[in-house]
């Protein structure tokens, strides 16, 4: 087994592979048209956001055999023409579970009881209590739009708040558990306090949570997401943030990351939600924990090894 590494990874990925005795090349250094020549001989390749592998990759690639992908999403993999050339597709949503609902939960207490805006006020000289007073997680409804590896994280953390969970997974059936009441998305709608997005970015996903949307929301709620950035349109976000529909927002994703290439319209939009005391924001670090890099690698080596021996 030869492996092409085309990403930064944690250093416990080598030991790992050579203790199954297979070869690899590590290049974090190589870009897209790197990736594509030097693929040729290899028979696996482990990536984790910055390619997107798509036919071209892959028809340069005819003894490709698995594409690996350090963390959970898939959409910087095209999963048609992978099937298509028989490449099999492993990714991690297990390995960073724990971190993302960890995540979540913070964002959220830093939300809720007005702890970003409070320590930035008192680093500041400014001593005000009643300007912030928090609000209460206990017992409130959060409901979940994907209920799997991160939905159900997060679910379990809830439960020590008494929260109740609505979860809507459009994939699974029978998914209701001792943390989540299964429910329809027009349930959440009615019901929920707080919206929280544990979904990938697809056609079908991408801004999910538009103006129509935060509109047709029974009451006035919280916005989690940790998921991809491109599933809530942010314009609508804002509006919501400005009408008093969304009462807050926590984003660990945007729609554009790299903020030195925004549109005019992308800034004007990132100025508010920067501006917000009502908005906490993060580097979409979510997943992203010392526990975690090293997880997303036993994850993906175990799923490799279990597929070696079935193939």
């Amino acid at each position: 087994m030869k492996i092409l590494i085309a990403d930064s990874m944690h250093p416990s990925l080598f030991s790992m592979l050579e203790s199954q005795g297979w070869e690899y090349a590590y290049h974090p250094e190589y870009k897209r048209d790197d990736i594509i020549q030097a693929l040729p001989g290899f028979e696996g390749l482990f990536i984790r956001s910055k390619t997107f592998v798509d036919q071209e990759v892959m028809e340069n690639a005819p003894q490709l055999r698995f594409i690996a992908r350090a963390g959970a999403g898939l959409d910087l993999i095209d999963l048609e023409v992978a099937k298509q050339r028989g490449v099999e597709v492993f990714h991690a949503g297990e390995g960073n579970r724990d971190a993302v609902a960890e995540h979540m939960l913070g964002m959220l207490l830093g939300l809720l009881a007005n702890i970003v805006k409070a320590d930035k006020e008192v680093r500041g000289g400014v001593w005000d209590r009643e300007g912030n007073r928090g609000v209460e997680l206990m017992k409130k409804t959060v409901g979940l739009i994907g209920y799997g590896n991160n939905g159900g994280a997060t679910a379990k953390r809830l439960s020590g708040f008494g929260c109740k969970v609505l979860a809507y997974d459009k994939y699974r059936e029978d998914y209701g558990d001792e943390y989540a009441q299964e429910a329809s998305l027009e349930q959440i709608m009615q019901k929920a306090d707080i919206l929280s997005l544990h979904i990938p970015l697809t056609d079908e996903t991408k801004y999910l949570i538009n103006q129509k949307f935060i509109e047709d929301f029974s009451k006035p709620f919280y916005l989690m997401n940790l998921s991809r950035g491109k599933v809530a349109d942010l314009t609508a976000v804002v509006e919501g943030l400005k009408s008093g529909k969304i009462i807050g927002a926590c984003l660990d994703v945007l729609e554009n990351e790299k903020l030195k290439t925004l549109s005019d319209p992308q800034q004007a939009v990132f100025d508010y939600l920067s501006q917000s005391n009502r908005v906490v924001l993060t580097p979409h670090i979510g997943g992203w924990t010392h526990e975690s890099y090293v997880r997303i690698n036993e994850v993906l080596l175990r799923q490799i090894k279990d597929w070696l021996i079935v193939a």
